[in-house]
């Protein structure tokens, strides 16, 4: 900063321009990172992915898609085809790695399901589906 002073004593006597460029130094800021990708004009961050975050019942989900999968398994539960589910199950990796399944269902006939609810497949997400599958008798199904 300067340390000359401004020749005006008070805000009310600057410029117009003036005024605002110090109304905006006085107001808190939100940083956009570059091109856009991190805050939306709204001033919301974004998703890499463009999902979006939804809550249903309390529960916060991290995209719509699998908010209406939980909506659908609730369904199912009703019809008497699920017994229970689990949410955002852990699977641990050699390395140190780790894979979340985003549902684990119980069925009435006694199997079970890991389920990933996915807009996209990713890199990261195939080869930690390839590492879970030859580390564990489990089959990861897409939803």
């Amino acid at each position: 900063m300067s340390k000359r002073s401004l020749r005006f004593s008070r805000i009310e006597d600057m410029p117009e321009s003036m005024r605002r460029l110090v109304q905006q130094q006085q107001a808190p800021q939100k940083t956009a990172s570059v091109a856009g990708l991190g805050a939306d004009v709204g001033g919301e961050e974004r998703s890499k992915y463009g999902n979006q975050v939804t809550t249903v019942d309390g529960i916060r989900f991290d995209s719509k898609r699998e908010a209406r999968y939980y909506e659908q398994l609730k369904l199912r539960r009703e019809a008497g085809e699920v017994l229970f589910w689990l949410r955002q199950v852990p699977v641990h990796l050699p390395g140190g790695t780790k894979y979340v399944a985003d549902f684990l269902e119980f069925l009435v006939d006694g199997r079970y399901r890991f389920v990933d609810v996915k807009g996209r497949q990713t890199k990261e997400f195939r080869i930690k589906k390839r590492e879970v599958e030859y580390h564990y008798p489990i089959e990861i199904e897409l939803a």
